[in-house]
């Protein structure tokens, strides 16, 4: 019983989740803040598998365009980072990054943007992810 109720409050819409919330407030007293955020976070996470668009929050960004922002300790470690990061040659690499702020590479999925962005904070430099 307790898993077939989970299973219809997990497929709520916003919209009855909001009914939910006021019914629960007038007739029962309870605030329902914590219990619409929770049902909203279950209901985002299943709006692909019920082919609604639930979510009420901003859609996370899964490409970014990295733009270095500033030089860090550095210039040298720079330039050879921009040229490990980039792959082009010394000459070029300089003119990045003696250019700021430039795109460094651009459509880079998340996880590789996190770990170059990290790069750069070792070296003291500053990385935007767009």
């Amino acid at each position: 019983m307790i898993k077939k109720l989970a299973e219809q409050l997990v497929n709520l819409t916003v919209k009855e989740i909001n009914e939910l919330a006021k019914l629960l407030k007038t007739d029962y007293g309870i605030e329902p803040t914590t219990i619409t955020s929770s049902l909203n976070n279950a209901s985002t996470i299943n709006a692909d598998k019920i082919g609604n668009n639930i979510s009420t929050n901003q859609e996370e960004k899964n490409v970014f365009d990295l733009v270095l922002k500033s030089l860090g300790n550095s210039k040298l470690s720079l330039v050879k980072l921009v040229k490990e990061i980039t792959g082009k040659g010394l000459k070029e690499s300089k003119e990045i990054v003696d250019n700021i702020p430039q795109i460094i590479k651009k459509s880079v999925d998340k996880k590789e943007a996190e770990i170059i962005k990290k790069k750069f904070e070792d070296i003291g430099s500053n990385i935007e992810l767009r």
